[in-house]
C-alpha cells in the first residue's frame, strides 16, 4: 500500500470520528503527496514519499518558529500537525547511529584524528549516507563534537 492510500484511509478514518483537526492535517499531507506524484507524473518511490512527508514536518516547523508567543492556536495546531505527519514518516537515525556512519566514513577516508578543517570534507561524503535518514541538524552537531 502506498503511502497516498494510507494517508486516504487514515484520512476517511478522520472523518467517519469526526476528528476535524485531524482530517485537516492528513488532507494537507495527501495533498502534498499527490501534487509531488502529479509533478513527477508517475507514482512516488518510498524515498520520494518520505522526501515529502520530511519537507512538511520542516514546512510546519518554521512556522511554528516564526509564530509568535500570545498565538497559542496556531502553535497547538502546528504542534498537532507535526505529530500527525510524524506518523507517516520514517525512522531517524539517533546520535549513537548517526556516530557510527560518522565513525565508519572517517575511516574510509584515513582521518584519525578529525580537526575543523577536516569538517566539510567529512560531511561531504557523510551527508548522501544520512540523507532522508538523519536530521541534519542533529549530523552537524555530532560531526562538531568530533572535530572539536
Amino acid at each position: 500500500m502506498s503511502r497516498i492510500d494510507e494517508v486516504r484511509a487514515q484520512m476517511m478514518q478522520a472523518m467517519k470520528d469526526r476528528k476535524k483537526d485531524r482530517k485537516d492535517a492528513l488532507s494537507a499531507l495527501l495533498t502534498a503527496l499527490k501534487n509531488k506524484a502529479i509533478d513527477k507524473r508517475e507514482d512516488l518511490t518510498t524515498e520520494e514519499e518520505d522526501a515529502v512527508v520530511l519537507k512538511e514536518i520542516k514546512s510546519v516547523k518554521e512556522t511554528l518558529e516564526l509564530t509568535p508567543a500570545d498565538r497559542a492556536d496556531i502553535i497547538e495546531e502546528c504542534k498537532f500537525r507535526i505529530s500527525v505527519f510524524e506518523e507517516f514518516a520514517p525512522k531517524m537515525m539517533g546520535e549513537e547511529e548517526i556516530l557510527k556512519v560518522v565513525k565508519g566514513v572517517l575511516a574510509e577516508m584515513g582521518i584519525e584524528a578529525p580537526t575543523a578543517q577536516d569538517k566539510g570534507k567529512i560531511m561531504k561524503e557523510l551527508m548522501p549516507k544520512v540523507k532522508g535518514k538523519a536530521d541534519g541538524k542533529l549530523v552537524n552537531e555530532v560531526v562538531a563534537k568530533l572535530v572539536q
